[in-house]
């Protein structure tokens, strides 16, 4: 049998079993559901909720009273469903599982991506395609169902499960994805399992529940809510090819940043080379002063020309007056003669002056030593060697005597041997060697 009801007194036993009331305005039967009925029921029933009921009339042993023992239950059409869901929202809400400053940003290209989803069906197969079309990642799913009894507990177990890997086995972003469908059969993304779930995962998740028309309560508590599973791929990754075009424009305008400088300096540059004067330009004034200076040179030499041509013509003289400049020379000539005695004692003077200055040349001639028995000791590339140590340094030699030159290696001369001391002669010896002076 069906009953039709408002949920009352609903208890859970610590064996598993669900203990309730179904009241309308006229009446209240008592209802049991045992365990395994109860883990399967897709929603979690609560006090007010109108539901409808499946099971056999029995009676309580002992008591003569009438319960229902519940096969299956379901909440009795959609105002009491949308009634329930605003009742979990506003208690979720309350403690602040929806808030704004919760939501976290998504990695811009995730390293491995998280999904939970049915493994059958077209969801799991947009999500993938779409992601590879886009930028090909790794993606982890993790199958589960995403409707009847007991989708919810798994939709929370997967979520749950992802955020307890490792953190190098971790996805960098989870997307929990449905098809469309009606608020029945999106149920279990109301539950409140699944959505405290997603608010407690410490990976970011892209909620992807139904159509765009569709909202349930894991939207709110996903930090990003996706209208569609294939919005959910396009939100995750970006387009491999967008980036590559948006990389080289960033090169380029980069490029052009750092150019821009350079360019403008050559803008600059031959701007302010507009504004210089010509080269031609520029010697203009010195060629015209050249010009004039040759001028006034050639002018100035055909002048002085002329006034050496005027000079001339008034220099020519009478014989008369050459005779009398010759009358004048001819006595200025017998003034100046002066007597033999006077000529002979300055060549005297003179003689002597010379022939001290001749004792001095020969005093100071650094040859004159060499007649007495000395030399000069040069090298090709040293014209005086005064010191033996210098000397030993030189591979050639030369010896200036007074009568020549001789080219000597140092070392050449064999050593000097010790000459032996004279004999003393005795006094007969002596005697004979010296003579009769008589």
């Amino acid at each position: 049998m069906k009953l039709r009801g408002e949920l009352s007194g609903v208890k859970r036993a610590a064996s598993g079993h669900m203990y309730c009331a179904l009241k309308d305005e006229k009446a209240v039967i008592d209802g049991v559901m045992w365990k395994g009925n109860a883990q399967r029921l897709s929603f979690r029933p609560e006090d007010g909720i109108e539901v409808v009921a499946s099971g056999k009339l029995t009676t309580y042993p002992g008591r003569s009273k009438y319960q229902i023992v519940i096969d299956s239950m379901e909440i009795a059409g959609e105002g009491a469903l949308l009634a329930l869901l605003e009742k979990t929202k506003a208690k979720l809400q309350a403690e602040g599982l929806f808030d704004a400053d919760r939501k976290r940003a998504l990695p811009f290209i995730p390293r491995r991506i998280g999904v939970v989803t049915s493994p059958t069906g077209a969801v799991i197969r947009d999500i993938l395609h779409r992601l590879a079309d886009r930028f090909p990642s790794e993606v982890l799913v993790w199958p589960v169902m995403v409707q009847g009894q007991g989708s919810a507990e798994q939709v929370a177990a997967a979520v749950r499960g992802f955020g307890a890997m490792e953190v190098d086995a971790r996805p960098d972003l989870l997307i929990v994805a449905r098809g469309g469908g009606s608020i029945e059969d999106l149920w279990s993304f109301n539950e409140e399992v699944v959505v405290r779930a997603i608010a407690d995962s410490p990976v970011p998740v892209i909620s992807a529940v139904g159509h765009e028309t569709d909202t349930t309560l894991a939207d709110y508590a996903a930090d990003r809510r996706a209208p569609t599973p294939t919005a959910a791929a396009e939100m995750a990754v970006p387009v491999r090819g967008e980036l590559v075009a948006t990389l080289a424009d960033f090169a380029a305008r980069q490029k052009r940043a750092i150019l821009r400088p350079v360019q403008l300096g050559r803008e600059r540059l031959a701007a302010r080379a507009e504004r210089l004067p010509r080269p031609d330009a520029l010697l203009q004034p010195q060629q015209q002063a050249l010009d004039d200076a040759a001028e006034r040179l050639r002018r100035g030499l055909a002048d002085r020309a002329s006034k050496g041509r005027e000079r001339l013509q008034a220099a020519r003289l009478s014989p008369a007056i050459l005779q009398r400049a010759l009358r004048d020379g001819a006595g200025r000539l017998a003034q100046a003669r002066l007597s033999p005695a006077l000529l002979t004692r300055k060549f005297e003077d003179a003689t002597s002056r010379l022939d001290a200055m001749e004792r001095v040349r020969r005093q100071l001639d650094p040859k004159a030593p060499l007649a007495r028995g000395y030399a000069l000791v040069s090298a090709p590339d040293l014209p005086v060697i005064a010191s033996r140590d210098l000397a030993g340094k030189q591979p050639v030699l030369t010896l200036e005597f007074a009568d020549g030159r001789l080219q000597v290696a140092p070392g050449d001369a064999p050593p000097l041997k010790a000459r032996p001391r004279p004999r003393k002669p005795s006094t007969g010896e002596a005697a004979k060697r010296q003579g009769d002076l008589f």
